[in-house]
């Protein structure tokens, strides 16, 4: 094993102590191997981690997602004690609205259902994650065991939150059971018997596409979850409820959920009447 593979697994170990998910324990060896093949054999200073950074500035990198990414390099050099080389996050001006491009709306979701009505099982998939505003990673919380009390109790980054199922989910979600005779244990899983794969998820709604009539951009799990906290906030305008619901430590990462896109921004403006 090299001094790399070392790093690496010795980082993996620390962060599954550390009890992070799964999903972002990934991640961050992600963004670390990354850094890893950048450095090769170059010595590690703040001039060779600036160097990395500017290479997915170059690259093209949404700023976002390099900040993510540098996010998860700080973290590498933080275990291990190298905290000389860690470099500051890119600057973002808080966004104002987002491109209609990245939004799945409502009727899209619709149409998302109707593309999946032979596929039952997703077809119900996509209605709990998106009538609860669950991460995808939390349907193996959903057992039978806890859908007949109309109680999801869900443990995530070491917190601890109670979803309440409307009652027409958990009905369809126990028939479902029912139908494929699972008595106990995960509602979503594989003829093996093991919870369902987020990169499985992935792919079967990326197939509705074409038959839905919705870009690929906007179908993915995460898009189900930011459309219940917009369909959510529109009702009770309360972000600090909302925030328990999608269980978000701060109400700073729920607003970034409900940003409305460009189109109604400019219609709200166009309502204040204020050209004449």
């Amino acid at each position: 094993m090299t001094e790399s593979q070392t790093r690496l697994s010795a980082f993996e170990q620390y962060l599954y102590r550390e009890e992070r998910a799964r999903a972002t324990v990934e991640k961050y060896l992600r963004d670390a191997t990354s850094f890893e093949l950048f450095a090769a054999e170059k010595e590690w200073t703040k001039d060779l981690t600036l160097s990395w950074k500017q290479s997915l500035i170059e690259n093209g990198f949404a700023v976002r997602s390099i900040n993510s990414m540098l996010a998860s390099l700080n973290a590498y050099l933080r275990f291990l004690g190298r905290e000389d080389c860690r470099v500051k996050y890119l600057r973002v001006q808080r966004e104002v609205y987002r491109s209609a491009e990245e939004e799945l709306t409502k009727e899209e979701y619709q149409r998302l259902l109707n593309a999946a009505e032979s596929k039952p099982r997703l077809h119900l998939l996509l209605q709990t994650v998106c009538a609860t505003g669950i991460r995808v990673s939390e349907l193996r919380y959903f057992t039978v065991e806890a859908v007949r009390h109309g109680e999801v109790t869900v443990r995530c980054k070491s917190k601890t939150r109670t979803i309440l199922l409307p009652g027409k989910l958990r009905k369809k979600l126990l028939s479902w059971a029912k139908k494929q005779e699972i008595r106990d244990g995960v509602i979503f899983r594989t003829r093996e018997g093991n919870p369902l794969d987020r990169s499985n998820i992935w792919s079967e709604m990326k197939g509705l596409c074409a038959a839905a009539g919705v870009a690929k951009q906007k179908v993915f799990p995460h898009n189900l979850r930011k459309l219940f906290a917009r369909m959510f906030y529109a009702v009770e305008k309360d972000i600090a409820k909302l925030a328990d619901l999608l269980g978000h430590s701060s109400v700073n990462t729920t607003r970034v959920y409900i940003i409305s896109t460009g189109t109604e921004h400019r219609r709200i403006m166009e309502r204040l009447g204020l050209v004449l």
